[in-house]
């Protein structure tokens, strides 16, 4: 069994259809129709559901997709373990991100460049639940998610923050002088926020609920830049992570006021899947966030970003 046929099935499987996936692969179709028969050979199982067109996987064909992830998986990691020892570390570190820890990821990303300057990053905004499903599938080095609610599985955890939730508004608005404000309070305001498929809008809905609010916004997005624009706009308000505003700091007409009755905050940390041994590049990952004070630097940053409003 050729490692090139196994890469092929897998495409295949992702494309779900021959034509893309001997794109993908840069290679005729019909070369890699013949590579997956002779994979199948090679196995003595049926492994496609055989059609004009791409059906499906049959059920031995679904074992053999997780089995050649981590096969393809381990062998890409030997290979960029065997000429980052000679070279240093080269390839591409891909780490999916929720959009509440993207104002903090730089600060990981940025380490991690240093120390590998032959290597490149692609970070993905993506969902908790579609962090899981891109570790499992081998797809992602390592993401940045919750902890502690809705609980990734089959990971290791590294903490490296807890977030605070602020209210957000115009410096004109009644309540932009206040220190602090209720839960309730906020509800009661004309709300945009993220949309209810993020863990984030979930976090806050429960908080509500657990005393007895309901949060209706008038307006959802599944962007923190789409509910920023909204904020920016002036007609409503946001509940938004207290490091929001290291990034959207230049916007001297916003003001945050801390959010009480509950003081509530929620653990973000770096997640690498449950294997050993570790690829290259979560190896990497992991050595870049160790020792790295989050709490501190991202209050460091929020207050620049402060004193600059």
């Amino acid at each position: 069994m050729l490692v090139r046929h196994l890469s092929y099935f897998v495409t295949l499987a992702r494309e779900k259809h021959f034509a893309k996936a001997a794109e993908a692969c840069n290679v005729a179709q019909p070369t890699l129709s013949a590579a997956i028969r002779k994979l199948e050979e090679d196995l003595d199982a049926r492994l496609v559901v055989r059609s004009q067109r791409f059906v499906g996987l049959t059920a031995e064909g679904e074992k053999v997709l997780a089995w050649g992830r981590q096969i393809l998986t381990d062998y890409n990691s030997l290979k960029d373990d065997l000429t980052g020892a000679r070279e240093g570390l080269t390839g591409v570190l891909k780490l999916g991100v929720i959009p509440a820890a993207m104002p903090s990821v730089s600060f990981i990303t940025a380490r991690f460049c240093n120390a590998h300057p032959a290597a490149t990053v692609e970070v993905h905004s993506l969902t908790s639940r579609a962090i899981q499903d891109g570790l499992d599938a081998f797809e992602l080095d390592g993401g940045m998610t919750y902890l502690e609610n809705e609980p990734l599985e089959r990971v290791r955890r590294l903490p490296l923050y807890r977030e605070r939730y602020v209210f957000v508004t115009r410096r004109s608005h009644p309540f932009a002088s206040r220190a602090s404000i209720t839960w309730a309070e906020a509800a009661s305001e004309p709300l945009c926020l993220l949309s209810d498929d993020m863990q984030n809008r979930r976090i806050i809905n429960n908080l509500a609920g657990s005393i007895g609010v309901r949060v209706k916004p008038v307006v959802v997005s599944n962007s923190f830049l789409g509910v920023c624009s909204h904020l920016r706009h002036g007609e409503w308000a946001g509940i938004v992570p207290h490091s929001f505003f290291y990034v959207f700091r230049a916007a001297p007409d916003l003001v945050t006021i801390d959010l009480v009755d509950p003081v509530h905050s929620q653990a973000i940390g770096l997640v690498l899947s449950d294997r050993d041994p570790r690829s290259p590049m979560a190896d990497a990952l992991l050595a870049s966030a160790l020792n790295v004070d989050l709490e501190r630097e991202l209050a460091a940053a929020v207050r620049a970003g402060a004193d600059q409003r």
